[in-house]
């Protein structure tokens, strides 16, 4: 028999309700046939659902502008967090369309499997897409990459005013363990789901089939989604997804 996984999330604050986390929670185990624990670290969990361990966050002492941001992600690899063996970390946002098992069966334990970070394809005419990570979806070995961790700690100014995003400084902190999930198991909502302009007018974001993760990164959220997105630009404008509905809600 398989052994137990873990599926980890951080919930803090007020952007992400408990709606959030319960949603999430029914995607893994629709998805996910393996034993697994499903871990939210958070300070508040009010109508969290019965099956979610909800725990406090690790320590984190960092400057204080950095405690509640991405950067927190570097804590969950720490050696004594409260979980062992082979883990997977998720933004609240993702949405679960397909089989999870193979994203533990995927490379070697030790690897540190993340997405190959999307950038608009304009941007990619002339080179390839930058060598970095988004950090929306990573697997790890539970204690074996407090290096990042402690690396993160003891220089947490310089990182982030070296690294535009917690998301680079962690690619390249684990740069020798890291690799990237085949393209279309993680698909984009914004870059892959998304309608170019004019179409985006007539017909709802695309669903894509090969995926088993959409990740909602920046706007629209599911939520957003679902009733229909406006934005600010023209090409930003999404047709109420009634696919999104089925897969977040209607489970």
């Amino acid at each position: 028999m398989n052994e137990t996984v873990n599926i980890v999330t951080l919930k803090w604050g007020t952007m992400y309700g408990p709606e959030y986390v319960n949603r999430l929670y029914h995607g893994v185990k629709r998805h996910l046939k393996r034993p697994f624990r499903f871990i939210c670290f958070t300070e508040d969990t009010t109508d969290v659902e019965e099956g979610i361990e909800c725990l406090d966050f690790p320590d984190f002492p960092v400057n204080p502008l950095f405690v509640w941001s991405a950067w927190r992600k570097f804590s969950l690899l720490r050696d004594d967090v409260p979980f062992d063996g082979l883990s997977m970390f998720l933004d609240l946002d993702v949405l679960i369309t397909g089989s999870l098992d193979k994203f533990f069966e995927f490379g070697p334990p030790e690897d540190f499997p993340i997405i190959h970070n999307w950038v608009e394809p304009r941007k990619t005419l002339f080179r390839k897409a930058p060598d970095i990570g988004n950090s929306s979806c990573f697997r790890f070995m539970a204690k074996q990459h407090s290096y990042a961790y402690e690396r993160f700690i003891a220089e947490d100014e310089a990182m982030v005013a070296a690294y535009p995003t917690e998301q680079a400084g962690l690619t390249d902190t684990v740069r020798e363990f890291k690799t990237y999930w085949p393209d279309e198991w993680v698909r984009s909502f914004k870059r892959h789901c998304q309608r170019s302009f004019p179409i985006n007018r007539l017909l709802p974001a695309k669903f894509c089939p090969e995926a088993s993760i959409i990740a909602f990164h920046g706007k629209p959220n599911p939520d957003q989604a679902i009733a229909g997105f406006k934005g600010t630009k023209p090409h930003h404008y999404v047709k109420p997804t009634e696919w999104v509905k089925t897969q977040w809600i209607d489970l």
